[in-house]
């Protein structure tokens, strides 16, 4: 790996422009320092780590009051808390361009477009907030939403977080027992939703869900409906129209402590009912500043798109732009309607910054053939993100080939435990194929084995020595924080351990295998899933494909299911083709004992598939919340199967 050329390096003329350089050179004066790079500037980062965050805070220029404590029990990750004497109001960091600029840029396939500026943004929000305020709305209140990802939305959470309460939000794709499984915990006194949305082309109305919801959800005292399909109102809620139509006047911006709670996001839910995930306003409002405008290097002006949903963490991710003062882009709908270059001719039309995507969208971008450098003047575009899943090498090569050759590709990882990432891009490193760019400043990531020792090109669990102002303030509901500890805690003392089954190379870069509850474990040799994967879906045939470990003889032998391309059938030869490219580019341990042919893959919401439901079903096993899946029919496709008795 440490042969391997970058298929990327930034210009000078781009690191002299970046946001890190001129962090850098504020650090440098301030403190008296000469960071010389990223390398140092991150040691320094997490050996200094209340340095850091105090120059963070004052870079990205916060409102608010920092305090004089930067940080307390900083040696007990469990407990510490970051800036305890600090105040601020998230929306007023977000609101706080107020031109005639483009705020918010919003498309639902081909069926609504429209844009809101900054000043039209501020009065939105200034409207809602008179009228939740009036209708006795308190800090430290839930709202929530059941809505797609558009402009009212943003203005909602807003809204919301600018009286002190806290936010939280699922898609309209999820089911009424998922809903109910999330908002019954959070207990919301307001739901905002929509009449309806666009999918693939069609219109889904969502009155009966929502008339289910309010049913089933007695803490909802007030339902706001948008009218975005035209199926109109019908449930009992009042009409958005009506709210906004109204003028707020001034925002009075509710000053809140840098721990109080900001969002509540849910886990998966695929063992259980989904835990409530809270985090705080100071630490997410602070993590994200970083991560866009020194590690995204986004800055004012920037248009910053990423294709997600209210239900993954993505969203709130995307909406924290607005604090550096750059426009969000959003997108509603199937990024494969009309065709698959849907998103790339929005990208070209508003003169995108930055792309966001899963992994398994670039994925399919391959397999569909599809090169949007031929068709799209992309001249603007500077990053193109990826998360979700393991980015493969290949889709590097894919991006850099098909898509733009002078851009960073920004390959992140870390989720909606963090609501932010361990690992993600820098624009003073150059991109190497199937490589995470750098551990996130501030992150003390580090690699363990079995027995809790650093590794380096070795693979083991990636974990966090040390604190950080974006973890969770607790899980809602765990009054005595045992969901919390073992969620994070219980394997290594006083370390946080994320589940992900990674390396750290010798460039520090970061190469993730897949999650370690998904490992496989024949002969006791332990095995990522996305090595599987990766080689396994570039043979033409094979669509996509899921992979588990199977309990046999006493041992645990290798499963994988394969969806095959229309009109293919897995026959000897494929069968034989898929053993051998496995056991040439992984290894002898890596090849499937049983190859079957399937027509789904089940996943959730958000696109993950989801090997632990898989491997359940397999071994007769229920699995706890089928209500978390975007299909869970797909499951009784792995039911009973006689290949899988012999």
């Amino acid at each position: 790996m440490s042969e391997l050329k970058p298929l990327w390096t930034p210009s000078q003329a781009s690191m002299d422009a970046a946001n890190m350089t001129r962090f850098i050179a504020q650090v440098n004066r301030n403190r008296g320092l000469e960071i010389d790079g990223y390398d140092a500037l991150y040691r320094w980062s997490v050996d200094c780590k209340e340095q850091f965050w105090r120059e963070v805070w004052d870079f990205c220029g916060i409102i608010g009051e920092s305090g004089e404590r930067t940080l307390i029990d900083g040696d007990d990750i469990e407990r510490a808390q970051w800036f305890p004497d600090a105040t601020l109001n998230f929306a007023e960091n977000l609101l706080r361009e107020r031109s005639d600029a483009t705020a918010i840029h919003f498309r639902a396939e081909d069926q609504v477009e429209y844009n809101i500026s900054y000043r039209e943004l501020y009065e939105q929000v200034a409207s809602v907030a008179a009228w939740l305020r009036s209708s006795g709305l308190n800090a430290g209140d839930r709202v929530a939403a059941y809505m797609p990802n558009m402009p009212e939305a943003v203005v909602a959470m807003l809204a919301a977080t600018s009286l002190g309460a806290v936010w939280t939000s699922t898609s309209p794709d999820f089911g009424v027992d998922s809903v109910v499984d999330r908002f019954g915990q959070t207990e919301p006194r307001f739901l905002f939703t929509v009449d309806g949305y666009f999918y693939n082309g069609k219109k889904h109305e969502l009155s009966d869900k929502i008339n289910r919801i309010q049913a089933q959800l007695p803490s909802i005292e007030r339902v706001v409906q948008i009218d975005l399909a035209g199926f109109g109102n019908r449930v009992d809620a009042v009409d958005w129209k009506e709210i906004v139509g109204s003028p707020g006047g001034d925002l009075d911006f509710v000053p809140r402590n840098f721990n109080d709670p900001l969002y509540v996001l849910y886990s998966s839910g695929t063992t259980g009912k989904p835990k409530c995930i809270t985090h705080g306003i100071g630490g997410t409002l602070i993590q994200h500043l970083k991560e866009h405008m020194l590690h995204c290097d986004v800055h004012p002006g920037d248009r910053v798109f990423y294709f997600t949903t209210l239900g993954w963490m993505m969203w709130n991710w995307l909406v924290s732009a607005l604090a550096s003062r750059a426009a969000l882009v959003l997108y509603d709908g199937s990024p494969f309607y009309p065709d698959g270059e849907v998103l790339w001719r929005y990208a070209d039309d508003v003169d995108l910054t930055v792309f966001g995507t899963s992994a398994k969208y670039l994925d399919a971008m391959k397999n569909a053939g599809l090169r949007p450098m031929d068709k799209f003047d992309l001249s603007g575009l500077r990053t193109v993100a990826s998360t979700g899943s393991v980015l493969a090498p290949e889709s590097f090569d894919y991006v850099y080939d098909n898509i733009k050759q002078d851009l960073c590709l920004a390959s992140v990882s870390g989720g909606t435990d963090i609501v932010s990432c361990f690992v993600i891009s820098c624009p003073l490193r150059p991109v190497y194929r199937g490589e995470i760019q750098c551990r996130g400043l501030g992150m003390a990531v580090n690699v363990f084995d079995e027995n809790g020792q650093p590794i380096r090109n070795q693979k083991g669990e990636l974990v966090c020595t040390q604190t950080f102002p974006s973890q969770p303030v607790f899980f809602w509901g765990d009054e005595n924080g045992e969901k919390y500890h073992n969620a994070y805690f219980a394997r290594f003392e006083n370390v946080w351990h994320h589940g992900d089954y990674v390396m750290l190379t010798d460039r520090d870069g970061i190469v993730i295998y897949g999650r370690s509850d998904a490992t496989l474990n024949p002969g006791g040799v332990r095995i990522g899933t996305a090595e599987i994967y990766r080689h396994v879906e570039q043979i033409d045939e094979v669509v996509e494909s899921i992979v588990i470990g199977q309990d046999w003889d006493d041992d645990v032998r290798v499963v994988l299911f394969v969806v095959l391309r229309e009109g293919v059938i897995l026959d000897d030869d494929l069968t034989n083709r898929i053993r051998r490219s496995v056991r040439e580019k992984c290894s002898p341990r890596h090849v499937p004992a049983k190859i079957v042919q399937v027509q789904e893959i089940p996943r959730t919401k958000s696109g993950k598939i989801v090997e632990l439901a898989v491997r359940d079903i397999v071994h007769n096993r229920p699995v706890k919340n089928i209500h978390s899946l975007a299909n869970p029919q797909a499951l009784d496709l792995y039911r009973n199967l006689p290949q899988l008795q012999e």
